[in-house]
């Protein structure tokens, strides 16, 4: 059963790395996939829900910054060396990579990008749902991207996507219960 598992993914991967391949996405998904080219996305948004998202939007950013580094360390530190599954760039033949992102030496279950990018986007769309298509649009293409420069097998993504759902919902309920006890605290207050 797990060979036809693992061949199911191989196939999968094949689609996406070499059957699908293009210029235009041989340009688009190694930019993609580079984390620093977020960095400025990532920032602006923080500094809209700091400043533009009230209270809860302040408790947003603090807790969005626990959920990254939960996340992070959960997929990188812990779950991927216990499960300790090879990358394909090291073993699936004709594997497609750019030069630009290479074949790390980490293990590949789950996909960090993944977990961190779908952690965010539920957590975020919990907290402020207008943002959804944004957030998961993002997420997205950034998980497919790394399928698409090699370093990933598709299940690396969609079990990174549902690690990071689960842990960015957990992260949102605790903001929101947080901003309910402040509310209640304030009401509290204001009423003695």
């Amino acid at each position: 059963m797990i060979d036809f598992l693992y061949s199911i993914d191989v196939a999968l991967f094949n689609f996406f790395n070499q059957t699908i391949s293009n210029s235009v996405f041989d340009k688009l998904f190694p930019f993609i996939t580079e984390v620093k080219h977020w960095y400025i996305a990532y920032l602006i948004l923080l500094l809209i829900c700091f400043f533009k998202g009230g209270r809860i939007g302040k408790i947003a950013v603090i807790g969005c910054l626990l959920l990254i580094t939960v996340s992070d360390q959960l997929s990188s530190s812990l779950i991927k060396n216990l499960v300790e599954r090879i990358r394909p760039c090291h073993v699936v033949l004709d594997t497609k990579l750019f030069e630009s992102v290479g074949c790390p030496s980490a293990f590949s279950f789950p996909s960090s990008h993944a977990v961190n990018n779908f952690a965010a986007a539920v957590f975020f769309y919990k907290i402020f749902p207008k943002l959804k298509w944004v957030l998961f649009i993002g997420a997205t293409l950034t998980a497919f991207s790394r399928i698409y420069v090699g370093v990933h097998y598709p299940s690396d993504i969609v079990a990174g996507a549902v690690i990071g759902g689960a842990l960015g919902y957990l992260f949102a309920y605790g903001v929101i219960q947080v901003d309910k006890f402040i509310e209640k605290k304030r009401m509290e207050k204001m009423a003695s």
